[in-house]
């Protein structure tokens, strides 16, 4: 006898952009960590340097311990939480400064300023968002489109599930700041664990991490954050609270953990947070009650699955992202606070076809 309902009947099935698997990403946040140099070509020694992710609103504080000579160089190491894209600052003696903006630092791990275009003593330069580089990404009107959500793993990096990228002509990624921003394809996927890696230029903000240990129970609560429904429901966030109920998936999938934290189509490839803030899963599928009452003639209630958590971090790293981790100790958080910590990184996803 089949299974009941082992197939796309099951997904939260929110189809985005069908792409085949691909050659090695581009350099990460794993690139970010070996650091990067800032090379002074003014002519003069600078006073002051400044480094600071491209979307930040200020300069941050000075990084130089002493002025740097023309011609020298600083290192720098990133937090891996900061992405790739950067925005830099010279301040030189005589007060002009020599600025460079969005620069990759993932790729280009020595970045030279020079004296062209040198701003005078007494200007004020100011970080990207008041001088943006690259106009928004916006949704075309008239087209077929279908939604889900992601959330951010290293920058520019976004993990969502295959099932929402699957089959599209583009993809259109809104980051937490409402910005929109698109997916460059191909992105590398794995089609048994139905997760997708998504590379999202100009995308940055904070990561969420993955709960190293202790092993997951049954009985842990966890949130589920996403966009279910968009178009039906309000266009912010949903956040949802459940627990886990078993260690395997449908079948005794050892690749998923079944919860009980209500999930709805639009959900799939969102994160799903024990009460610590750290991720224990990606949110995949759920049961479909009414084919199942029709089969059985009894309706299943609530029973939904997600990637576990170590799975997807597993996927990450051979994807060559070394995902942020943590460990889950101390007194749990309220579910208000675990859906701060993941607004801050979840995304919404439109497939256009």
């Amino acid at each position: 006898m089949r299974a009941l309902l082992l197939s796309s009947a099951l997904l939260l099935s929110v189809p985005a952009l069908a792409q085949a698997p691909a050659p090695a990403d581009p350099p990460t946040a794993t690139a970010a960590e070996a650091g990067f140099r800032v090379i002074n070509r003014t002519g003069q020694a600078a006073n002051a340097l400044h480094a600071v992710r491209s979307g930040r609103p200020d300069w941050g504080g000075n990084l130089l311990p002493r002025p740097l000579p023309n011609n020298a160089g600083y290192r720098l190491r990133s937090n891996p939480q900061a992405g790739c894209r950067f925005d830099l600052r010279l301040v030189l003696e005589d007060g002009r400064e020599a600025v460079s903006r969005n620069e990759d630092i993932c790729a280009q791990r020595d970045v030279t300023l020079d004296g062209t275009n040198l701003a005078p003593a007494g200007a004020v330069v100011r970080p990207s968002p008041e001088q943006p580089t690259a106009p928004q990404a916006i949704p075309r009107p008239g087209v077929r489109a279908s939604t889900g959500t992601g959330f951010l793993v290293a920058g520019e990096r976004v993990l969502t599930n295959r099932h929402v990228v699957d089959g599209c002509d583009r993809v259109l990624v809104r980051g937490p700041d409402g910005r929109n921003h698109a997916a460059v394809p191909p992105a590398r996927t794995d089609a048994r664990l139905d997760l997708a890696l998504l590379a999202v230029p100009g995308l940055s903000g904070p990561v969420l991490s993955f709960r190293q240990d202790p092993p997951l129970r049954r009985g842990e609560g966890v949130v589920a954050y996403g966009y279910p429904l968009s178009g039906l429901l309000s266009s912010d966030a949903k956040l949802t609270r459940g627990e886990v109920n078993g260690l395997a998936g449908l079948r005794d999938n050892p690749d998923q953990i079944q919860i009980s934290a209500p999930v709805q189509p639009g959900n799939s490839g969102g994160p799903l947070l024990d009460m610590q803030g750290n991720v224990v899963g990606v949110v995949v599928s759920k049961l479909n009650a009414q084919a199942v009452a029709g089969r059985t003639g009894d309706i299943a209630q609530n029973i939904n699955f997600a990637v576990r958590g170590e799975r997807a971090a597993a996927f990450l790293r051979a994807a060559g992202v070394a995902p942020a981790t943590a460990r889950s100790t101390g007194a749990d958080r309220s579910a208000a606070d675990v859906g701060e910590i993941a607004e801050r990184a979840t995304v919404f996803i439109r497939c256009e076809r």
